[in-house]
C-alpha cells in the first residue's frame, strides 16, 4: 500500500482539528484559532512520523497517548486543571468514537485499510474521510449543545410543594430570572390553567388580574392566592399565582426570583438575577421560555 505523505498530513491535520474543537467545546474552554491550528499541526506531524518508529506495542500505545495529551495541552487556552483534564478525556473518547465510525464507513464502502499499533492506514478518497468526519463533527456539536442546555435546565428546576385548603400538590418549578411579575406589591409565580384546577378545584376564586406579556402576545390573566408554598427547603405563605402558558414538560411552575434567591446555590440564573434585573422590580411582564 502506497502512502502519500501530503494526503496523510492534510487528513490528520483536519481530523485532529475537528476532534480538538469538539473536546474544547465539551470542556467549555475558549477556542483560540492559532492554538487549535498549532495543536492540529503537531498532531498531524505525530501521525505521519509515528508509523516510522520501530517500538514495542505497549510503547507505541504509550507514545500515542502522550502525543494526544500534548496536543490537548497546546490547544487549551489558560484554564484550570479541571479544564485540561476534561479536554484530554473528551479528546480520547471522541477519537475512539470517530475511529469506530470511520472503520464502519470503510467496511460499508469496502475500503481497503490496515491497522497498526495505534494507527490506521486506509486507501480511501480524502473526500469520503472528510465527509464522514464532518458529519460526525456536526452531530457531535449538536450533542454537546443539547447536553449543556439540558444540564442548565435541570439545574434551574427546584422541587415545590403547594398547599391550599385540603389540597396539596408536588410540582417542579423553573427558576427563571426573567420573571419579575408583581401583584399588589408581591411577587407572582406562573402556572397553567390545568394546574390551577388541580390546586384550587372547581371553586377557585380570583384574587385579581394581571397583564402578562409573552411570546404569544399581551393578555390579561387571572391571579390566585395560594396559602402555602415550599421551594426547596424554604417556606412561604400567601403566594400569588398567575395563569400562563407553561411550555416546558419538565416543570409545572415558573418561579419568581424572590422565591429562588438562596434556594439553589448552583443555579447560575438565580446567582446573576440581581445584575440582570437591574433592580426593576415593578415590571409586570414575563417572557416565557420555549
Amino acid at each position: 500500500m502506497v502512502v502519500y505523505v501530503e494526503y496523510a498530513i492534510a487528513e490528520n491535520f483536519l481530523l485532529d482539528g475537528l476532534i480538538l474543537y469538539l473536546a474544547l467545546k465539551i470542556a467549555r474552554s475558549r477556542v483560540k484559532v492559532w492554538r487549535l491550528l498549532l495543536a492540529a499541526a503537531v498532531g498531524a506531524a505525530e501521525a505521519v512520523c509515528f508509523p516510522l518508529l520501530s517500538v514495542p506495542v505497549w510503547c507505541a500505545y504509550l507514545l500515542k497517548g502522550l502525543g494526544g495529551v500534548l496536543i490537548c495541552l497546546i490547544a487549551v487556552s489558560k484554564g484550570r486543571i479541571r479544564t485540561y483534564l476534561i479536554t484530554v478525556i473528551a479528546f480520547f473518547l471522541i477519537t475512539f468514537a470517530m475511529g469506530g465510525a470511520l472503520t464502519a464507513v470503510y467496511s460499508f464502502f469496502d475500503v481497503e485499510y490496515a491497522e497498526g499499533a495505534g494507527f490506521i492506514v486506509e486507501r480511501a478518497p480524502v473526500s469520503l474521510v472528510l465527509a464522514a468526519a464532518g458529519i460526525f463533527a456536526v452531530f457531535g456539536v449538536k450533542c454537546v449543545k443539547y447536553f449543556y442546555r439540558f444540564g442548565k435546565l435541570q439545574r434551574s428546576i427546584l422541587p415545590c410543594v403547594l398547599e391550599h385548603g385540603e389540597r396539596k400538590v408536588t410540582w417542579k418549578g423553573l427558576s427563571d430570572s426573567g420573571n419579575l411579575l408583581e401583584f399588589r406589591g408581591e411577587p407572582v409565580c406562573v402556572f397553567s390553567s390545568t394546574a390551577a384546577f388541580a390546586l384550587f378545584g372547581k371553586g377557585l376564586k380570583e384574587a385579581g388580574r394581571i397583564t402578562l406579556n409573552t411570546v404569544n402576545g399581551t393578555r390579561e390573566t387571572p391571579v390566585f392566592l395560594c396559602e402555602k408554598m415550599q421551594v426547596g427547603k424554604r417556606n412561604f405563605e400567601n403566594v400569588y399565582l398567575a395563569v400562563g402558558d407553561i411550555s416546558g414538560k419538565d416543570y409545572q411552575l415558573i418561579l419568581h426570583t424572590a422565591y429562588t434567591e438562596g434556594s439553589y446555590e448552583t443555579d447560575a440564573d438565580t446567582a446573576s438575577m440581581a445584575q440582570k434585573s437591574g433592580g426593576k422590580r415593578k415590571r409586570r411582564s414575563l417572557s416565557l421560555r420555549k
